[in-house]
């Protein structure tokens, strides 16, 4: 296969395993969950296989022209690589919880063909090499979204779903007139040509200023950004599959993604630096961590809790990047990929406790660490490393945000970044207090809600090594953070490459 066509076969996967399961009736259960779980292996395979191209220096880029001035590109370069390869691991293991999850709902080919387009639309995002292709792939995965955000069908999901159009097609309008109005001052502007718009000249100044502020506007709706947000917590009531997918890969990183891209790779570092756009970053990420964080300490549902904290971590991202400095451009970079493999963790976690337990609450976790142990030591790894426990991955992201924020002549931040660890402290010890360290129906008190025996383990197979594979994942990552390969070394790599020549 020629390389220039893999990121089109990577896209294709997803593509036309959406179709095929849509056109399987209900009842093909063997032949949707093949469907499922061979185009994930192959998507998996064809990014690892970019990853080492990248790494040997070969490039991956195709084009098509759509109008005059306009074409439709994908293209692997190393940021794009880096998210492709989070959203490839991380479908895999979704996809196995989901099939799960699952077992015994009504609907399940229309989740699982929306669940595909999902996946597509954000393979579409990390391959796209111009703004014109992130437009599209940004559109298609709202749309792809929303029915699994409704999946359930009941008047609080269609609520929700309600919400979350509102929120993201008006993101996405303030976008699409950023796009448009950048397309008509310098025409088709591909990721990496930073010079473009330094050169339009200090009297279009003022017009980029005005520009910049709108498409972040639009991408802070994905990203969840204050006062942006308020989507996110209402769209829990999707199935836990589905919140995964929502906040550690698809609709959240892929905001937080875009605003890397334009920062990065449409103004420039420089550029947006002597506009005075990244102080605008800097204080309304610090805002949202904090606030983020306080929100998440009042939830006593659990899903709601670890919404509001999705709030406040990814907004790190956002922070490194507003940060005009190497130490932050990693700490951003890699808390890319932390903080996906650290949520999707918590998630499925809550999702087993749902299933298995009926447990919904904070309140009514008590002693469940004794009864799901392996659930419970994953949740447990997870909320470590949103605290940022060394050597876990949080404390990583943490500790070079810190060091970039006083390489940037910024060292108040660091009481943010402490204040925040204190926070998801007072907001996670308490669940994993009660998991571990509270009696409950586990210790002879009765029946735990909705028990069911399956054997040596402590719920379905399909639900449990997902989770226990994202919580090894991010343990790893966070002891072998120096290892070629790693997040850490792969942002390294990437800042050096890409951005601080």
């Amino acid at each position: 296969m020629s390389g220039a066509w893999l990121p089109v076969a990577t896209l294709a996967t997803s593509l036309l395993a959406a179709t095929l399961i849509f056109a399987l009736p209900e009842r093909a259960w063997l032949a949707r969950t093949s469907l499922n779980l061979g185009a994930a292996l192959i998507k998996l395979g064809l990014v690892g296989w970019m990853i080492w191209g990248l790494h040997r220096g070969l490039e991956y880029a195709v084009e098509f022209p759509v109008a005059a001035g306009v074409s439709f590109v994908l293209r692997a370069d190393a940021l794009g690589i880096m998210f492709a390869g989070l959203s490839s691991l991380l479908w895999l293991f979704t996809t196995l919880y989901a099939i799960g999850y699952l077992e015994d709902s009504p609907n399940r080919k229309r989740f699982f063909g929306f669940f595909s387009l999902c996946v597509a639309s954000t393979l579409g995002i990390s391959l796209a090499g111009n703004l014109f292709t992130f437009l599209i792939f940004y559109e298609m995965l709202t749309l792809s979204t929303y029915p699994l955000v409704v999946h359930r069908g009941t008047r609080k999901a269609l609520a929700a779903g309600s919400v979350y159009l509102r929120y993201t097609l008006s993101g996405g309008l303030a976008l699409l007139l950023g796009v448009v109005s950048l397309h008509v001052l310098a025409g088709d502007i591909r990721f990496g040509e930073r010079e473009i718009l330094a050169d339009l000249g200090a009297e279009w100044y003022p017009i980029l200023v005005g520009l910049f502020v709108v498409m972040i506007l639009g991408l802070g709706v994905k990203t969840a950004l204050v006062p942006l947000h308020g989507w996110l917590p209402r769209a829990m009531v999707a199935p836990a599959p589905v919140s995964a997918l929502l906040h550690a890969v698809a609709v959240v990183k892929a905001g937080a993604f875009g605003i890397v891209r334009l920062v990065y790779d449409v103004y420039g570092i420089e550029l947006s630096y002597q506009l005075w756009l990244l102080h605008g970053l800097v204080a309304i990420s610090a805002l949202t961590i904090l606030y983020a964080s306080l929100r998440a300490l009042a939830q006593q549902e659990l899903k709601a809790r670890l919404a509001f904290s999705t709030v406040s971590q990814v907004s790190y991202i956002v922070l490194g990047v507003g940060l005009f400095g190497p130490l932050s451009t990693v700490a951003a970079l890699s808390h890319l990929l932390h903080q996906g493999l650290m949520k999707a963790t918590l998630f499925f976690c809550a999702g087993n406790y749902a299933e298995e337990l009926g447990i919904h609450r904070i309140d009514e976790l008590d002693g469940a660490g004794w009864r799901m142990p392996l659930t419970s030591l994953a949740f447990t790894v997870g909320a470590l490393g949103m605290i940022g426990l060394p050597p876990t991955v949080g404390f990583i992201s943490k500790w070079y945000l810190g060091l970039g924020a006083v390489e940037a002549g910024m060292p108040w931040l660091i009481a943010v970044l402490a204040a925040s660890s204190l926070l998801n402290a007072a907001y996670f010890l308490p669940i994993l207090q009660r998991l571990w360290f509270r009696p409950g129906p586990a210790h002879g008190q009765g029946e735990w809600p909705d028990e069911r025996r399956l054997g040596r383990l402590e719920t379905s197979g399909w639900l449990l090594w997902p989770t226990l594979a994202t919580a090894a994942f991010s343990l790893l990552a966070g002891f072998l953070a120096s290892m070629p390969f790693s997040p850490l070394e792969w942002a390294t790599r990437v800042a050096s490459q890409e951005y601080l020549l």
